[in-house]
């Protein structure tokens, strides 16, 4: 993911709601979002190139998403896949946080990340670029290609929208339309990530548009009180063209 925007217990019916954009290369194989056939429990896109994913949930509520942390001078090959981290945290039974402390031993094995975990009861974050696993507060929250809420503006305004979208809640139209801003960002305010300024330009929508690179999904899903999951993803082909739609309804209870 490239931008993740999170409403961590502050709507009254939904403790969970989650807003996020993919942003990758239009020729890497991906497949849209579903039960896994190889683990039923989790609902989640995956990266047909490294077999992992970057945001799912399980049949237990138990939830991940992933972002990279964008510094070109220290991405290195071969390196295992970040996807995998939230694959593997998807398939246990840890807590959130031991399972962010444990995977931060090894975290300079990876290219930078950012990734989030919970399990409905507690919601925590780490990177392995200077974030100690830390479990979050109630408040809302967002995350692109840095650390957490790091004022970068598409973070900043998707925050903002996010916020006033909960009101409109279970209608969930302005939790796209938010996902869907492709805004360009005045330079003054783009971050110097050691990219081309044109890239920092592009990347700084939260909907990114180019032939070959941009936004391949938007997704939105909410949690509620009573257990219920929604799950809807979007997917986008070249030249911002609408493909497929997924929408999942389940409840977590197990009684």
């Amino acid at each position: 993911m490239c931008l993740i925007l999170v409403a961590w217990k502050v709507h009254p019916a939904f403790p969970l709601v989650v807003a996020a954009n993919r942003d990758e290369f239009f020729v890497r194989p991906t497949a849209a979002a579903s039960f896994w056939r190889d683990a039923p429990q989790i609902l989640a896109g995956r990266d047909l190139e490294a077999g992992g994913t970057w945001m799912g949930i399980t049949r237990s509520g138990r939830f991940a998403a992933l972002t990279n942390f964008r510094d070109p001078a220290q991405n290195r090959s071969g390196t295992p896949s970040r996807g995998a981290l939230v694959a593997e945290f998807l398939a246990a039974s840890e807590a959130p946080r031991a399972y962010l402390e444990r995977i931060a031993a090894r975290g300079a094995e990876y290219n930078g990340y950012n990734l989030l975990a919970g399990d409905g009861d507690t919601l925590c974050w780490s990177s392995n670029m200077g974030g100690s696993p830390r479990q979050l507060e109630p408040g809302v929250y967002g995350v692109s290609n840095h650390l957490l809420d790091t004022a970068w503006p598409k973070v900043g305004a998707g925050k903002t929208a996010l916020t006033q979208a909960l009101a409109r809640l279970p209608d969930d139209t302005a939790l796209f339309s938010l996902l869907r801003d492709d805004g360009i960002h005045p330079d003054e305010q783009l971050p110097q990530t050691g990219i081309p300024l044109d890239w920092e330009r592009l990347l700084s929508s939260a909907f990114v548009r180019s032939p070959d690179y941009g936004t391949r999904s938007s997704t939105v899903m909410c949690v509620g009180n009573d257990d219920w999951i929604s799950f809807d993803e979007q997917t986008w082909l070249p030249g911002a063209k609408p493909g497929g739609r997924v929408r999942y309804r389940f409840t977590s209870r197990t009684d």
